[in-house]
């Protein structure tokens, strides 16, 4: 046969509230004791001899003292369940003196039944199994104990010790009975060691079941000799019943606040679900609830955490009162936490203190979880973010050069890597026209496309204010195709294609638009290069792309040496002031066409660089024009120059030299001080010192220009206008700002004799010097040619290599006195880069 149906297990289920062990042995106990009624009905009324009443009066007083005991008795809760504690073996021990043995359970089944009718009455106890399961234990033990006295006493008279000794066996055994139950039906329910719930019942029970079979023998006593001595039990009775109510709440209090700091230890969590979770089996657990609900509310809302005792199935519906308290945190309401008590239901003043407690425990803990779980919040997105550009949501550089580099080192070492660096072209108009929220949308819809071009394993990321970066890690190749130039085109195919989606029109702010990128692309094999050497290498390759006009471009290590020897170049120059003799000079004299002794000295600045070699001033003026290290490399020149003067002068060489001024050093009010301190060190007249400016020079920040070289030419330093003819201001600056010298700019000179041009541009010069009075000099001859056309148009000086070629300081002497002591100077037909 089957069994019953889920709707009857269900409805068994919800009736009673009890698991199937349990109601398996409420039944076997039911049998049990109804078999044990209906077999002593058919005894024979036997009473013990001197029996104060009759079988059927002993019948009816032991079923109204089988109600009492109930009814006076004590009932409490033992964790989720209600311990009976009654006075029902001094009705037994009573009852087996007063009523037939064999009749005695039909009378304590009747007594007891009646007596939980009416306490289910008036209390609200409403489970008809506990309630047959609790008489049928009883009547069950009643039955037991009627056998074992009726063996034993085996017709004593009341007055006898050996039907005392048979009734307190009786008491005991009907203890043990109803001991033993209780204690199988817990631990089927709660599935507990049976040890640890036989340890609590018995501390419960044994006093008191002591003390009622002492009553009960007492009353037996009272009852057979002198009636009128059971008005005496009131009292004491009274007593008793006080003592054991205490002694039992006090057992009660104990393992409450015991299970209260263990309870609150568990509190302590890192979110709100672990502590709720914690929070209820703590609630079960401290009062014993059949079922636990928190209901928690916050700026997120409504959420509920319901949990049911052990041995309570989740389909039953919890009726019956409820206990709910409202929790908060400084003033601030948590949630509410609502218990469904064990009977009896009703709390007691130390319960509502300990509910109380309770619930503002969990609340603190509940507050500190929410607190660690926005810290956890906040510390999630803070690492988020670190590495998250926040308008895009696409990896920062910092996590690209990370991540990259984690990639590359899990793949194949060697296989060829790209990494397109993507640059928006005018992106800033882009914002001065839609304004930055409508910029800010345009690079969202770009990360959006380079991430919907992405494919699996490549990463894209914001490097930059409008700079995007897409990392390829594995680029396919093809078979007997050569590695780096497949690889190369393949890496340009893609920047390409990237284009080109880019380009498609977007639309923002109700403007329809398309966006143009630069793309450097950049190759290399895995494992081999780091990604941020990458991303450098993209950025030349860009920067040279933009520069070209192209869409895309690719790195070029010759120019990245080139550019690292530009950022080099600062520093490096700070190391060459610190050396004695890496800042040097090359000297070239002028002279005089005819005679071709020597008129001047031009000092030409040279860096030996300890790595690249010589340097012209083309390699490294301009860097030290931009930058703060012009005033001590001025210096630095002006003390060359004015030492390699004192020098020519000590061997009897009465020439100037000259030393060519930045735009920056004229413009500078302290710069004539800086000049005369020079000339003071060296203790050079100011007239041997000439400083050779351009026309830009002449033209910038005129006021300041003018007054400082006046100041210079006040102290006897004389000026050159060198260059002359290639400005567009060349007579302006001359009527304007009185010189000592004109140099005819080379280009003049070399172009002359071909050109008719060149050749008035030249006869103009040398006229328009002899006609303010200063001197004339010819830049850059080479040739007899150009030096018979240049005294052929009266020009007076020259300087280039068909005189002398730029030498060290240390050789100047020399020239300069060959020179002096030569009627002609020998012609080097060599052409020089650095000749001026």
């Amino acid at each position: 046969m089957s069994g019953p149906s889920a709707p009857h297990r269900r409805a068994w289920t919800a009736l009673t509230g009890r698991s199937r062990p349990v109601r398996v042995l409420t039944v076997t106990v039911v049998v049990a004791a109804v078999a044990a009624v209906l077999l002593g009905a058919l005894q024979p009324p036997h009473l013990p001899p001197g029996s104060p009443l009759s079988a059927v009066d002993g019948v009816c007083v032991a079923t109204v003292l089988a109600a009492i005991a109930q009814l006076a008795g004590l009932r409490f809760r033992l964790g989720p369940d209600a311990i009976s504690v009654s006075w029902a073996e001094a009705a037994v021990v009573v009852g087996l003196v007063i009523c037939p043995a064999g009749w005695l359970p039909a009378a304590t089944l009747a007594g007891i039944g009646a007596a939980w009718l009416l306490l289910a009455w008036l209390t609200g106890v409403r489970n008809p199994a506990e309630i047959v399961h609790l008489v049928a234990s009883m009547t069950l033990g009643v039955s037991a104990a009627a056998l074992v006295t009726s063996l034993l006493a085996d017709g004593a008279g009341v007055r006898s010790g050996r039907l005392a000794l048979a009734l307190v066996a009786g008491a005991a055994t009907y203890l043990l009975i109803t001991f033993g139950l209780v204690v199988l039906t817990l631990t089927l329910e709660r599935d507990v060691p049976p040890a640890q719930l036989a340890a609590k019942v018995l501390y419960a029970k044994a006093p008191m079941s002591a003390g009622n079979v002492i009553v009960g023998l007492g009353a037996v006593v009272a009852l057979v000799r002198e009636p009128l001595w059971l008005l005496a039990f009131g009292p004491a009775l009274w007593l008793l019943h006080r003592t054991y109510r205490f002694h039992l709440r006090a057992a009660e209090e104990r393992r409450m606040w015991e299970a209260f700091a263990a309870a609150t230890a568990r509190l302590p969590g890192v979110s709100e679900a672990e502590v709720a979770r914690a929070g209820l089996r703590g609630a079960l657990d401290v009062f014993g609830a059949r079922r636990v609900q928190l209901e928690l509310r916050s700026e997120r809302g409504s959420r509920k955490y319901t949990e049911d005792g052990p041995g309570q199935s989740p389909d039953v519906t919890h009726s019956g009162p409820a206990v709910t308290r409202s929790m908060a945190v400084a003033g601030r309401p948590v949630g509410e936490l609502t218990l469904w008590l064990g009977e009896p239901t009703l709390p007691v003043p130390h319960d509502e203190a300990a509910l109380t407690a309770y619930g503002e425990a969990l609340a603190g803990a509940l507050r500190d979880a929410a607190a660690h779980q926005r810290i956890a919040e906040l510390d999630a997105r803070v690492a988020h973010d670190r590495v998250h550009d926040p308008l895009t949501g696409l990896i920062n550089r910092a996590a690209l050069v990370s991540d990259g580099d984690a990639v590359l080192r899990a793949g194949e070492r060697g296989r060829p890597a790209a990494l397109l660096l993507l640059d928006v072209v005018d992106f800033r108009e882009v914002n001065s026209t839609l304004g930055h929220r409508g910029g800010d949308e345009v690079l969202r819809l770009i990360a959006e496309r380079l991430t919907e071009q992405a494919r699996p394993g490549e990463l894209v990321a914001r490097t930059g204010d409008d700079e995007f970066a897409l990392l390829v890690p594995r680029l396919t190749t093809l078979a007997g195709a050569s590695g780096a130039p497949h690889s190369l085109s393949q890496a340009l195919r893609r920047a390409r294609e990237l284009v080109e989606q880019l380009r498609l029109p977007m639309r923002v702010a109700g403007v329809r638009l398309a966006v143009e990128v630069t793309v450097g692309a950049v190759v290399a094999p895995a494992g081999q290069v780091e990604v941020g050497e990458l991303l450098r290498r993209a950025a030349l390759a860009a920067g040279r792309a933009r520069e070209q006009g192209l869409t895309v471009g690719t790195y070029d290590s010759g120019q990245d040496a080139s550019s690292t020897d530009r950022l080099a170049l600062l520093a490096e120059l700070q190391d060459a002031f610190a050396a004695d003799d890496q800042i040097v000079l090359h000297l070239q004299p002028a002279v005089d066409l005819i005679t071709a002794e020597p008129t001047g000295c031009e000092a030409l600045v040279r860096w030996r660089h300890p790595r690249r070699g010589q340097l012209s001033p083309a390699e490294f003026l301009p860097a030290v024009e931009r930058s703060e290290l012009l005033i001590p490399f001025t210096r630095r020149v002006l003390d060359l120059a004015l030492a390699a003067a004192a020098d020519w002068t000590a061997h009897g060489i009465d020439v100037p030299v000259s030393v060519n001024v930045s735009a920056r050093s004229l413009t500078d009010p302290t710069f004539p001080a800086q000049v005369t301190e020079a000339l003071r060190r060296h203790r050079t007249p100011a007239s041997r010192l000439v400083l050779e400016i351009t026309e830009s020079v002449a033209i910038s920040e005129q006021e300041i220009v003018d007054e400082v070289l006046a100041r210079l030419r006040a102290g006897g330093v004389q000026v050159s206008l060198d260059d002359f003819g290639t400005g567009f201001s060349s007579l302006a600056s001359v009527t304007r700002m009185p010189v000592d010298e004109i140099k005819i700019d080379r280009t003049f000179v070399d172009e002359m004799i071909d050109s008719a041009a060149a050749g008035a541009v030249v006869r103009g010069a040398v006229e328009l010097g002899a006609r303010l009075g200063v001197r004339v000099v010819a830049e850059g001859i080479e040739t007899v040619e150009q030096r018979a056309a240049l005294i052929a148009l009266g020009c007076p000086s020259a300087q280039g290599y068909h005189f002398c070629k730029p030498m060290p300081a240390d050789k100047i002497v020399q020239a300069l006195s060959q020179l002096r002591d030569s009627s002609s100077a020998k012609v080097t037909p060599l052409r020089a880069d650095d000749a001026s």
